[in-house]
């Protein structure tokens, strides 16, 4: 017998999987819809599992109690994971209902819901018929049409609002608030420095949050770095030393160091939990990407047992890494808990979503190279970062943010990196896939901060593909090469190379392009064995950076579902070109002060460049697109910059004022 997938390993019991009703099979998952398009594929693949037609699929909601645990919807593992699973299911299910026929949804309704998916017997794999069409979105009707479909569009009854005040800056204490503080239509929720308020009327709490605002007295302290200059600030340490490899290679003739600033989620709707409390029961209603950790962090930020913690996932603004829906989650079962029986719907302000959900870490690196006969023949590379996940329970620890301002708090742990076998974080991507002679890669993961940073997409391929692929353009320069010439000289794996040409074959690479408009490429494989993407830019630079055009080629193995691909494929080159351009989380000493879209501004609809999407035909197993592009995306606008102005800017984001310090420095 072939290896069982793990997530059936994981979660063995047939009904955990599949229920009949209505005349259609329910298939439930444990991976989540964040705007990505993961469900549809996966109806697609459970469809062709099952030998049905889409029609008579319906897929549901992750859900704690009533269906499986698959653990995060994160890395774009959703498609790896939950496909073979889903594939074993449906042999299951035809082996013991038998062919599809008139009864044959009768007979899998049927079926014994505690049969044991790792000794039941298997029918042979089915031909695909969804699988590789372009099906549309199950989700986007809903959307288009604005029906309620979100959390934040939930009202069930006896529902009541709640805010919550956060500290005005990280590490602050609340030293005073009125015993008998009240406001009008609100009631007063206060453990510690955590200080919230609950009422009927969403108009009522938002003026309560005001006045709160207002009247509490707050100890703060100057702790945060010094914003212009983070790199200094991540190389002092201290650090967790991570060693990736140690080829002894010479040291490097030619060097260079990059960066990257802090970065938030901007998420276009703020985060929002649901929570109600029945006696000792406790349920909720949360847009987190892993809805099992947080019902653990949840029972254990309380002292509860885990199994009177039922939690469910409704969709809400998209995100893709840990942003605070997780800890919208908490601030409304807190609040809850002082109106038992009701359900309290948490809504967070602008301001708390920009300056206390999870930042993505800055980071910074420093790569070095040697050329021998216009080869690489040697190359260090050192990066250093803060943590890249601090998720609930992760090491065991809740990670919710209202767990840190109870009166017995529950502390937030800096941030730790996935291990290298799951992709890293600090050093992932850190490796070039190209042939550069002997190597040594290491990371610098600094262990104290005050800021709590934790998973964003693509986590540290972000920077290490930027800097990696941008000193890959100025060693092609110091070698007299053109830089597609270059990366194909030393790329032995076929599938990386074939991207390459591709993408510079229909970017028309080496055609004339007019004065103060650039073409640059960047290329990388994500975590070194996932999807080989490359993208070439097409960039005007005058009074800013204007990204023009976007050429994208990637091979992500057996496409599932290619429109909802190229979507995801598009969505992050397109974010990543936000990042690249405008992105930067500003602060004093004190206090994070980008909590708008004006002091946090991104890319709008108009700068939005015109992205081409193509697919390499392959039929090796897929791979995620998701977070395959933001890499890529940052190291093409770069080059394509350098084209354009023949000045190399290495410190993000490439806005104006990176552009003018570049040219001052080189002047």
């Amino acid at each position: 017998m072939s290896e069982l997938p793990a997530h059936v390993v994981d979660n063995p019991r047939l009904g955990t999987w599949i229920t009949v009703a209505g005349g259609v099979v329910e298939v439930h998952v444990g991976k989540v819809e964040l705007g990505q398009g993961i469900v549809t594929a996966l109806a697609q693949i459970a469809a062709d599992a099952l030998a049905l037609p889409l029609s008579r699929i319906r897929m549901l909601a992750a859900h704690t109690t009533h269906g499986p645990d698959e653990g995060l919807t994160a890395g774009s593992l959703s498609v790896l994971q939950a496909g073979p699973a889903l594939r074993h299911v449906g042999a299951v299910v035809r082996a013991l209902a038998g062919p599809p026929d008139d009864e044959y949804v009768a007979r899998i309704a049927a079926l014994d819901p505690d049969t044991d998916l790792l000794t039941a017997p298997t029918a042979d794999a089915v031909t695909p018929d969804a699988v590789g069409s372009s099906t549309p979105r199950l989700d986007l009707p809903d959307k288009v049409l604005g029906r309620p479909r979100y959390l934040a569009d939930l009202r069930p009854d006896g529902l009541l609002h709640g805010r919550v005040l956060r500290p005005p800056s990280p590490g602050a204490r609340l030293l005073e608030l009125d015993d008998d503080w009240k406001a009008p239509g609100v009631e007063l929720v206060r453990d510690g420095s955590f200080v919230g308020v609950v009422g009927e009327r969403e108009a009522d709490v938002d003026r309560a949050l005001e006045q709160l605002a207002r009247d509490c007295a707050w100890a703060e302290e100057d702790a945060l770095p010094d914003g212009d200059d983070l790199p200094t600030w991540l190389r002092a340490g201290p650090h967790e030393e991570i060693e990736v490899l140690d080829e002894s290679p010479a040291p490097g003739t030619l060097s260079a160091s990059y960066s990257r600033p802090f970065l938030v989620h901007g998420s276009i709707a703020p985060s929002v939990g649901l929570a109600r409390w029945d006696g000792d029961a406790l349920r909720v209603w949360s847009h987190s990407q892993g809805i099992h950790p947080l019902r653990m962090a949840i029972a254990s930020a309380l002292g509860l047992d885990p199994a009177v913690v039922e939690v469910e996932h409704v969709e809400n603004a998209g995100c893709y890494g840990h942003n605070a829906a997780d800890d919208a989650a908490f601030d409304a079962v807190l609040l809850a808990r002082a109106v038992p029986g009701h359900p309290v719907q948490v809504r967070w302000t602008r301001p708390d979503e920009l300056a206390w959900g999870p930042l993505s870490s800055a980071m910074t690196a420093t790569v070095s190279a040697s050329l021998a006969d216009g080869r690489i023949a040697g190359w260090c590379y050192d990066v250093w970062s803060q943590g890249h996940t601090a998720r609930p329970m992760y090491r065991g620890i809740p990670g919710l943010l209202a767990g840190a301002h109870l009166a017995t708090p529950v502390p937030l742990l800096p941030a730790t990196d996935p291990p290298t076998a799951a992709g890293g974080g600090t050093t992932r991507n850190a490796v070039p896939i190209y042939d550069v002679g002997p190597r040594r890669i290491a990371g610098h993961r600094r262990v104290d901060s005050p800021f709590r940073t934790s998973a964003m997409r693509a986590l540290g391929a972000y920077l290490n593909v930027f800097a990696i692929e941008s000193f890959m353009d100025e060693l092609a320069e110091e070698a007299g090469a053109d830089p597609v010439d270059f990366r194909l000289a030393h790329l032995t794996d076929e599938r990386a190379a074939r991207v390459v040409a591709e993408a510079a074959r229909l970017a028309e690479w080496g055609e004339e392009l007019p004065d103060e408009v650039g073409r640059g490429i960047g290329f990388a494989r994500y975590k070194d064995k996932g999807a080989y993407c490359a993208v070439v830019a097409e960039v005007g630079v005058a009074s800013s950076v204007a990204v023009r055009r976007l050429t994208v080629v990637a091979d992500i193995g057996l496409v599932v579902n290619p429109d909802g691909a190229r979507n995801q494929l598009e969505g992050g080159a397109t974010q990543s070109t936000s990042w690249t351009t405008k992105e930067r989380v500003r602060f004093d000493r004190r206090r994070i002060s980008s909590t708008d879209w004006e002091t946090y501004p991104i890319l709008t609809f108009r700068e939005a460049p015109l992205v081409d999407v193509h697919l390499v035909d392959s039929a090796a197993p897929s791979l995620g697109a998701g977070e395959a592009a933001q890499g890529p995306t940052a190291a093409a606008i770069a080059n394509a910059v350098h084209h354009a102005l023949g000045v190399r800017v290495r410190d993000l984001p490439l806005d104006a004022d990176a552009v003018v310090r570049a040219i001052e420095a080189q002047e």
